[in-house]
């Protein structure tokens, strides 16, 4: 007869269960692979987003465009759309370890140029415009082959918590970053922001590098890249949930996370304050999706998955008008923490549940079409509330662009019902 737990052991076991919960939250930062893979990423993606915050920010004090900063997002994007699904497609060829010290080592050299550019004083809008398309050339081939990586490093059972840690390091860093950025460009200037990110790339190189890895089998393939894309798409065509997914992350990318590429502008203009201001925007909003990121990491194998993207793909629209035609910095300090949160639900949870649903044979094209969703489509959106804020005004363009999102996001989940129920 099994034994009936006392009372003196209830706090006893409530400890125990409290410590299983926090081992089950880190799970995939047990293997060393994924620890260096970690570590690495949380530096270099830190430094992206300090370059972020100063791009941005320069684009908007040399131009005072809003249509210009849509364009230099937009400049991304005509690569990454071309080049995207050919990546995934090429990512599944070979080893990705190679591939992505070899990106990495691009976009680093891509830095360390506009910070030349900067520091001499040469630096135009369309300096930063043709590195950001280079950029996204690069990333073209770098986000699908770091999403397939990951499944690399870690065994099969602790994939759902590796992709959680690896948004809550790329959200962490989401924080410290822009933080650390504010401050480095109202005290320093962009200059040092690009240069200290092209820095930043060598952590994550050496990372790569350090890492111990099976052999990678090279296979002979008898069919063209191009066939390889082919059927790519047609085993995506024939799983609805699939579809679904890549159809929500696409109005999302598209509609509901636009506004980002207008932020410099608003905070300016609407929230009336500086480059410290901007900075914290963008770290309260990271702080929200960290939040999220290990809400999911603990909670992720409780089958809930399809519900939690269903209420924060209505919910994020809703937060982002508000957002929208709100004046007073502490609300929009609140309200980014919250958009924060949705975003990191979306984006966690639409990359989990294609990770744990694809083939292995067929993971990097599905995610290079993820991919295409982030960096090549997103970018128009950036581009079209650029264009639409100089007519309209920044608070009515990001709030009828999140009513969009939110219309396109209700007709998706009822077409495509079995969204609501994955686990």
């Amino acid at each position: 007869m099994e034994e009936e737990l006392k009372p003196q052991d209830a706090p006893t076991a409530q400890m125990q269960g409290s410590s299983l919960r926090r081992a089950g939250t880190f799970a995939s930062l047990r293997h060393r692979n994924f620890q260096l893979y970690f570590g690495g990423q949380l530096i270099s993606v830190a430094g992206t987003w300090i370059q972020i915050i100063a791009q941005g920010w320069l684009v908007y004090q040399i131009s005072h465009s809003e249509f210009l900063l849509g364009v230099t997002s937009f400049a991304a994007a005509v690569p990454a759309l071309i080049v995207s699904p050919w990546g995934g497609a090429i990512v599944d060829r070979v080893p990705k370890r190679s591939l992505l010290v070899l990106t990495q080592s691009g976009t680093m050299l891509l830095a360390f140029a506009l910070a030349w550019l900067t520091f001499t004083g040469r630096v135009t809008e369309w300096h930063i415009i043709v590195l950001a398309a280079l950029g996204g050339f690069i990333n073209a081939f770098d986000a699908p082959g770091r999403q397939a990586f990951v499944v690399e490093m870690v065994e099969r059972q602790d994939l759902s918590n590796a992709i959680a840690m690896n948004s809550l390091m790329f959200n962490s860093a989401r924080v410290i970053g822009p933080a650390i950025g504010g401050i480095l460009l109202a005290s320093v200037g962009a200059a040092w922001c690009f240069f200290i990110n092209g820095l930043s790339f060598l952590a994550v190189i050496i990372g790569l590098l350090m890492m111990r890895l099976p052999p990678f089998e090279i296979k002979a393939h008898t069919v063209s890249l191009l066939h390889d894309l082919k059927s790519g798409v047609g085993y995506l065509l024939n799983h609805i949930e699939l579809l679904g997914l890549i159809l929500i992350a696409l109005v999302f990318n598209f509609f509901g996370m636009s506004y980002t590429a207008i932020l410099p502008a608003f905070v300016d203009q609407v929230l009336k304050h500086s480059a410290a201001g901007y900075g914290w925007i963008n770290a309260a909003s990271g702080l929200g999706a960290v939040t999220a990121a290990l809400f999911i990491a603990s909670n992720g194998e409780r089958g809930k998955r399809g519900r939690w993207l269903t209420i924060a793909n209505l919910v994020f629209p809703l937060l982002l008008i508000t957002f929208a035609f709100t004046i007073l910095f502490s609300a929009s300090l609140v309200l980014a923490f919250g958009l924060g949160i949705g975003f990191m639900l979306q984006f966690t949870l639409i990359n989990t549940l294609l990770q744990t649903r694809v083939s292995d044979e067929m993971r990097g094209r599905i995610m290079g079409i993820y991919t295409l969703t982030i960096f090549g489509v997103g970018p128009f959106g950036n581009l079209m509330i650029g264009w639409l804020a100089q007519s309209w005004g920044l608070s009515l363009t990001i709030a009828l662009s999140a009513a969009v999102a939110l219309l396109l996001s209700i007709v998706i989940l009822i077409r495509i019902p079995v969204i609501a129920k994955l686990k």
